[in-house]
C-alpha cells in the first residue's frame, strides 16, 4: 500500500481541502483521509494532463527560429520539421521522448497523449515490426514513469485536394486497413498506464469516406483527437474545396461527442464555438506553440461563457510547463481584449483556479483514463507543490492557485506520484542523470550536419 498523509492542502472541485491525505493501492486512490492539522504536508493537486504532443519536436525547439521567409509561419516552419522528423528511427526516438516525458513529469504533467505520426522509415516502408516507432514512446513512458494515451495517427493525403503525400510525408502515411491493423497490435498492450486511442491529422489528410469508415471500424469508446482550424490558410483551403469551414464540416459530417478532443480549434466563428462546447468534445489548446507558430488566439472568453470543456498541450514543446501554458493562455486574451482577468467563472473570481479546474476537468475524457480527480477510484496521480517556497510566503488557499501561475517561474513541483508510484522527489525525476546523458548523445547524432 502507497499512502500520503497529511497533506496541509488538497486539491477538490470544490477547492482546495484543508489537513486532508490520501490512500492509494494498485495504482488507485482508495480513500480519502482527515489528517491532523499541519503546515508541511505539502499541497497536493492532481497531476496536469497534457493533451497534446509529438515527442520528437522537442528535439527542434530553438531551431526555427531564424527568419527564412518575409512572410514565415506554420507552413515555412513545418520545413525545419520536416527535415528533422527524417532522422529518427526507434532508438532515437525512444530516447528523445523519455528525455521529453522527465521534462514533463518535473514541471506537474502525469498524463501525455502522444500524436504519433512518425511511424515507418523515412523512405516510407514499413519496419519490420509496423508498431516499432509506437512502441519506442510506449518504452520511453514506461521507463520514465508517465502516464500515456498513445493516439496512432491517420494520414493519407497530402492536402484538401487529395493529393499523394510527398516524399517528405511518405513515413507519415497509412492506408486504412494497415493503419486499423497497427490500432489493434497496440490495444493489446493497454495496461494500468497506456490507453491507446486515434488521431486524425486533419481534415486535410484523411478524406471523407476514409473518416467514415475508420469511425466505423473502431470501437465506440476509444478517444479520438485531431488538428483541426490551426491555420487561416487551413480554413481558406477547407471553404475552397468542401465549401465549409473546418470545424463546421466536421461537426455537420461526424459523431462529434465527448471521446472526441479537437486540437487547436483556433479559428472558430461564434457559432462554431457554440456548437463545439455543445457537443461535449474537449478542445485542446496549446498556447505556446500557437503562439511560436503565429497560428492565432483561442476564443476562450466566448467559450468559457458557453460551458465548453478544454485542456492544455505542449505540441512542439517549445515549453515544458504547465504553468506557462496557462499563464499565457490567460495573457493572449488580456492583450487581444487588452482587460486584465479573463478566465473567471461566475461562481469563482480567481483566474488561477479557473484555468486549473478547466484543464484538469476535462482530462478523463480527452485522455480515457481515470485521471484529473483526486477521489476513491480514480488514478494514484498527484503533484506536490513546495509549501515552503518563498513566492508562496505568506499564501492562503484563495491565492494559492494564482501564486503558482503567476509569480515567476522558480519550478514549485516538489514531488510527483503516478500510479501511486514516486517517480519525482525533490524537484528531481530518479532517472534524470542517465536518460539526459543517453538523450545528449543522441541529438548530438541527429544533428551532425
Amino acid at each position: 500500500m502507497d499512502e500520503l498523509r497529511d497533506a496541509s492542502l488538497l486539491w477538490t472541485p470544490a477547492g482546495w481541502r484543508g489537513d486532508a491525505g490520501l490512500e492509494a493501492e494498485g495504482g488507485r486512490i482508495t480513500r480519502v483521509l482527515d489528517a491532523e492539522p499541519s503546515w508541511d504536508g505539502g499541497w497536493v493537486l492532481p497531476g496536469i494532463p497534457n493533451l497534446h504532443s509529438h515527442a520528437f519536436q522537442r528535439v527542434m525547439a530553438g531551431l526555427a527560429e531564424r527568419q527564412t521567409h518575409a512572410q514565415d509561419s506554420f507552413w515555412t516552419w513545418r520545413e525545419t520539421m520536416y527535415r528533422i522528423a527524417a532522422r529518427f528511427d526507434p532508438d532515437s526516438l525512444q530516447a528523445v521522448a523519455a528525455q521529453l516525458y522527465v521534462e514533463m513529469l518535473e514541471a506537474g504533467y502525469t498524463t501525455v497523449c502522444e500524436f504519433h505520426y512518425l511511424h515507418h522509415a523515412p523512405d516510407g516502408r514499413p519496419y519490420a515490426d509496423p508498431a516499432a516507432m509506437s512502441k519506442a514512446l510506449v518504452a520511453a513512458a514506461r521507463e520514465t514513469g508517465i502516464r500515456l494515451t498513445l493516439l496512432p495517427v491517420l494520414y493519407m493525403a497530402g492536402g484538401f485536394d487529395r493529393r499523394p503525400l510527398s516524399e517528405r510525408q511518405r513515413r507519415f502515411g497509412h492506408d486504412l486497413d494497415a493503419f486499423l491493423r497497427l490500432v489493434e497490435s497496440l490495444r493489446a498492450l493497454e495496461d494500468e498506464a497506456l490507453r491507446v486511442g486515434v488521431a486524425f491529422h486533419s481534415l486535410r489528410a484523411v478524406p471523407p469516406e476514409a473518416m467514415d469508415a475508420a469511425l466505423a471500424a473502431l470501437p465506440p469508446d476509444i478517444p479520438l483527437h485531431i488538428h483541426i482550424a490551426e491555420q487561416i490558410g487551413e480554413v481558406q483551403d477547407c471553404l475552397a474545396v468542401r465549401n465549409a469551414r473546418p470545424v463546421e464540416w466536421l461537426l455537420d459530417h461526424a459523431p462529434v461527442d465527448a471521446r472526441w478532443t479537437l486540437v487547436h480549434a483556433t479559428h472558430l466563428t461564434g457559432p462554431e464555438t457554440a456548437a463545439v462546447a455543445a457537443s461535449g468534445a474537449t478542445v485542446a489548446i496549446c498556447p505556446t506553440t500557437e503562439a511560436n507558430l503565429g497560428d492565432g488566439l483561442f476564443p476562450l472568453r466566448e467559450y468559457l461563457d458557453a460551458g465548453g470543456a478544454w485542456g492544455i498541450g505542449s505540441d512542439s514543446h517549445v515549453s515544458v510547463s504547465p504553468v506557462e501554458e496557462l499563464r499565457w493562455l490567460e495573457y493572449g486574451q488580456r492583450l487581444q481584449t487588452r482587460h486584465r482577468n479573463i478566465a473567471v467563472r461566475a461562481d469563482n473570481g480567481s483566474v488561477g483556479e479557473t484555468l486549473l479546474h478547466g484543464t484538469l476537468a476535462s482530462g478523463a475524457a480527452a485522455t480515457g483514463q481515470a485521471v484529473g480527480l483526486l477521489a476513491p477510484g480514480q488514478a494514484a496521480d498527484w503533484i506536490v507543490l513546495d509549501a515552503q517556497a518563498p513566492v508562496f510566503a505568506g499564501a492562503r488557499p484563495a491565492d494559492v492557485a494564482d501564486r503558482w501561475l503567476f509569480a515567476g517561474n522558480r519550478p514549485l513541483v516538489r514531488e510527483v506520484r503516478v500510479a501511486g508510484e514516486a517517480v519525482v522527489r525533490g524537484g528531481r525525476h530518479r532517472g534524470r542523470e542517465a536518460i539526459a546523458a543517453r538523450y545528449r548523445s543522441t541529438v548530438a547524432t541527429l544533428l551532425a550536419d
